[in-house]
């Protein structure tokens, strides 16, 4: 059946008349869940079945953004918190087998929690490498300061979450780490050389080029594109995600209802499908603009076609898994004293 090339949020815990009529006609290739159309996990996981079915697409990616820490849609009372990237960070300075574990470990135990509901892609991991001076939008949320660092902990995070039989994505390609600014709200420009960004933001993407989705990053790079942001940039698309970065999965944009990308949601919806990304995200679930969205975006064919074919058949069936010991497992890492200092 075909699929239109966007993925689309939705405005509350249920769907509305107006919204199931919206997704028959429109058919999104996948779903994207946020803290607003989350109460318990008995209601979750019948909106993630009434988003499927809205489409008559048992197969349809539902991505939600379970990071941990500050980023984490599911949170008690029913789910637990986990740790933020940056915990993995000062493990891994310890002892790099422990930062890895316990980034493993995390990811591992958020693949339970949303494959009990359904969810089948985690907005996860983040490359990004955060540098002195930048935005706080990254924070927290980074494994590390260093190239090799991060990618070698993004992977173990991958790792988790495939095992649980979970789809990671790759985000924010080329890199948010220099980021002056949170790009819900404004767009930031980054003027760091060119050779500078190849040695140390695009670097920690490039071990992670295998991954089968990428989140793009609303930045402007000067050096390379000094009048459009990645998302919208075909120099930067072409160049350096596909090219320098070698990336050749699904590539997704950034939610294009944020501030950072300037014009109407549908002049944004054309520059980001015009510069070859294959799927346009839309996260907010305001209808008038989820039917801009679908109105410019086209239905899935030729290579994004192909490539969201094959992000589908990448997701393999849970491992085995003892939550309760892996959760053990990762309290204990993490209570050690040298990482709680």
């Amino acid at each position: 059946m075909s699929k239109r090339a966007f993925i689309t949020g939705v405005s509350g815990l249920e769907l509305t008349a107006e919204e199931r009529a919206f997704l028959r006609a429109e058919r999104p290739w996948g779903f994207i869940l946020f803290k607003r159309n989350i109460d318990n996990p008995a209601q979750v996981a019948r909106l993630v079945e009434e988003l499927r079915g809205s489409t008559g697409d048992l197969d349809a990616v539902v991505l939600i953004d379970q990071e941990g820490g500050r980023v984490q849609r599911l949170g008690p009372p029913h789910w637990p918190v986990y740790p933020p990237g940056a915990v993995f960070g000062t493990l891994y300075d310890i002892e790099p087998a422990l930062g890895l574990e316990a980034a493993r470990l995390s990811s591992r135990l958020i693949a339970a929690d949303l494959v009990d509901l359904g969810i089948t892609v985690d907005c996860l991991p983040l490359a990004d490498v955060p540098v002195e001076g930048a935005d706080a939008v990254i924070g927290n949320r980074a494994y590390g300061t260093t190239p090799d660092k991060v990618a070698a902990i993004a992977r173990a995070a991958t790792t988790g979450l495939e095992q649980g039989g979970v789809l990671p994505v790759l985000k924010h390609i080329p890199g948010h780490g220099r980021a002056t600014a949170d790009t819900h709200f404004k767009l930031p420009v980054v003027d760091t050389s060119a050779a500078e960004l190849e040695a140390f933001d695009f670097a920690a993407f490039r071990p992670l080029a295998d991954l089968p989705m990428a989140m793009t990053a609303h930045v402007v790079f000067s050096a390379l594109d000094p009048e459009q942001p990645a998302t919208t940039s075909a120099t930067i698309i072409a160049q350096v995600i596909r090219g320098s970065i070698g990336f050749q999965g699904l590539l997704m944009s950034d939610d294009v209802s944020m501030n950072a990308l300037a014009g109407s949601i549908a002049e944004r919806t054309r520059a980001i499908v015009a510069v070859g990304c294959d799927v346009v995200l839309h996260c907010n679930g305001k209808l008038d603009e989820m039917r801009a969205v679908a109105a410019e975006t086209p239905i899935l064919a030729g290579q994004a076609l192909e490539r969201a074919k094959a992000v589908l058949a990448s997701r393999r069936q849970p491992d085995a898994f003892d939550r309760i010991k892996g959760r053990a497992e990762l309290d204990a890492l993490i209570a050690r004293p040298e990482a709680s200092a």
